[in-house]
């Protein structure tokens, strides 16, 4: 019988039975579709993204031992996996030497680093072979990694990369992988060339990293006065032809990162440089750091300036290491000379270092020499303004006495005072009439400056005179190394008889005193100068005091002008000024005030 409304019937199921049946359902038709059905055609291979790609090219695993043939039980697709992205490392710690005609370089394959990069060509300030890496364990040695986003399992500049040494020793490749992370970096090395190729890539998960290959702890000759001053990143914006720099002090709250498309970038101290120069017009990224040590010879920690360089996601730049020498430059590439700063008086610096270097070659085969001949032929050039001015000298020296009578005259009047613009009258009107420029001893001054500041940027920037040798000078681009700078106190000695030979007839007690003090000065100043410089300046006085005793002898003083006749001129006593008559007192009425 049917089941009616109201009827008492058979109940439906509830939905706590019907939910199982649906499910079992459900998966009996996907397990009959995966047989009935064919599965859709596979579509193209989706393209490697550009980063990979880069990546691919410069990661090729070097060559090791052939892997053992696997059982039957390692076909699990675990295993499968396992064997396409194999660990790649070395049992032991060991060294690898590159010897060029220009480079001894010690590579570790622990961190696949630089443990000493020698210039054979060059010594340091203690006549040793000159390193220019930092051999101190508490800073990661040269071209170690910072990896930039997620870090890697492993500490990448401590583990063992398996090496490989090719092309007669010129090329030297390390890699590591840990199965999912890889890691590759290699130099390439030329026999007559201060450049190389670096490249490195990073790896996780196929996906490329960006990383910074780093130099830290200071650049260049450890033994040089203050070489942490001198020491510096550096970048060339082509685009502003800007060179920028940046020592540890802007780096002092944490590393500073510059981005653009440089030219070059990179690490310098005053006559070396490791810099940069980027492959295919890619930016560069240049990354600050400041590291606190102590080195021989500092009684306390300093901070010393590193750089960490980077191209893109994977690195590929040249990489040049060595002296900043114009012919050496230019030779790598025009746009690196422009490393070379030659300060404000660029103008006069430039043409001053290549007559020099002429003088040395053709000449006198001694830049010291060089210096002395240039210096004779500088004031051989400015010699009619000289000549001018210490004739006006002479010139005023005669009308002393002239002058000492208008100082008398106004002996005892205050600056403040009306009358004391009519001793300036005075003055200069006996100026005029001897045909005196009062202002023209300055000038032969205000030229020789910029000849000294040019040759100050000559001396610090070019390599040329570092370690040049003059008479017992053993670096003219320093100071002397005796325990007296013999340079120095000769120059005191020129500065006072010049100034014994110089008029100062306009001078009065207390400025000559002054003056005396002068030599004085100037000796201190230049003690501590390049002896170079010091040179220049000492030779520039030598010809001052020669030219002055041949204006002393072919321009006798002779007999005091006569004062000017008239009653202007004359000299009147000074009448006092008057008193004013005292007020009479002044009666008061008596009563409210």
């Amino acid at each position: 019988m049917p089941n009616t409304p109201g009827g008492g019937g058979k109940k439906p199921p509830t939905l706590e039975k019907r939910l199982p049946l649906a499910l079992a359902l459900m998966l009996l038709v996907l397990v009959v579709s995966q047989y009935v059905l064919k599965p859709p055609p596979k579509g193209p291979k989706p393209a490697k993204p550009a980063n990979e790609q880069a990546a691919a090219k410069l990661i090729k695993p070097v060559p090791g031992p052939a892997p053992a043939k696997a059982s039957a039980k390692t076909k699990a697709p675990a295993a499968a996996a396992a064997a396409q992205t194999p660990t790649i490392q070395a049992a032991s710690e060991v060294t690898t030497t590159v010897d060029t005609s220009l480079y001894h370089i010690v590579f570790s394959n622990r961190g696949a680093v630089v443990k000493s990069w020698v210039l054979k060509r060059y010594t340091n300030q203690a006549d040793q072979p000159l390193d220019l890496a930092n051999p101190s364990q508490s800073v990661p040695a040269p071209f170690s990694l910072q990896i930039e986003g997620p870090k890697p399992a492993f500490d990448p500049n401590t583990v063992l990369y398996r090496p490989k040494v090719s092309d007669n020793g010129l090329l030297v490749q390390y890699e590591y992988s840990d199965g999912q992370t890889i890691i590759t970096k290699s130099f390439r090395f030329r026999k007559d060339s201060y450049v190389a190729r670096v490249q490195s890539a990073v790896l996780e998960n196929g996906n490329a990293v960006p990383s910074f290959l780093m130099w830290r702890g200071g650049f260049g000759d450890k033994r040089v006065h203050s070489a942490a001053s001198q020491e510096k990143t550096v970048y060339y914006n082509e685009a502003s032809s800007k060179l920028a720099t940046k020592d540890s002090g802007d780096a002092k709250k944490g590393p500073v990162t510059d981005t653009g498309d440089y030219a070059f970038a990179g690490l310098e101290n005053t006559f070396f440089a490791a810099v940069a120069l980027p492959e295919n017009s890619s930016q560069l990224r240049i990354r600050t750091y400041s590291d606190a040590l102590k080195t021989p010879g500092e009684s306390k920690p300093v901070e010393y300036v590193g750089s960490g360089l980077s191209s893109g996601l994977t690195n590929d730049f040249s990489l040049f290491v060595g002296p900043k020498e114009v012919s050496v430059l230019k030779k790598v590439n025009p746009k690196l000379a422009n490393i070379i700063d030659w300060g404000f008086f660029s103008v006069l610096a430039k043409p001053i270092f290549y007559w020099l270097k002429w003088t040395e070659v053709h000449w006198t085969g001694n830049y010291g020499w060089a210096i002395v001949i240039l210096t004779i032929l500088i004031n051989l050039a400015v010699l009619p303004l000289r000549l001018t001015s210490m004739k006006s000298a002479r010139k005023m020296q005669r009308v002393q006495p002239l002058i000492k009578a208008i100082n008398d005259k106004y002996k005892n009047i205050g600056l403040r005072d009306p009358r004391k613009a009519e001793q300036q009258q005075e003055t200069m009107a006996l100026y005029k009439r001897e045909g005196i420029n009062p202002f023209g001893g300055c000038l032969p001054m205000l030229i020789q400056l910029p000849f000294l500041y040019a040759f100050y940027e000559v001396l610090y920037a070019a390599i040329e005179l570092r370690h040049a040798h003059w008479l017992w000078i053993t670096d003219l681009s320093s100071p002397e190394t005796l325990p007296v700078h013999i340079l120095p106190l000769i120059l005191v000695v020129t500065q006072f008889y010049q100034q014994k030979l110089t008029p100062t007839a306009s001078m009065d007690p207390k400025q000559q005193r002054m003056m005396l003090l002068m030599p004085v000065v100037f000796g201190f100043m230049f003690y501590y100068l390049s002896s170079g410089l010091v040179l220049y300046y000492l030779t520039s006085n030598l010809a001052g005091i020669g030219l002055q005793l041949i204006i002393n002898k072919f321009m006798p003083l002779g007999a005091a002008p006569a004062a000017a006749a008239g009653p202007a001129k004359a000299a009147a006593p000074i009448a006092p000024v008057p008193k004013a008559p005292a007020k009479a007192p002044v009666k008061r009425r008596a009563g409210k005030r």
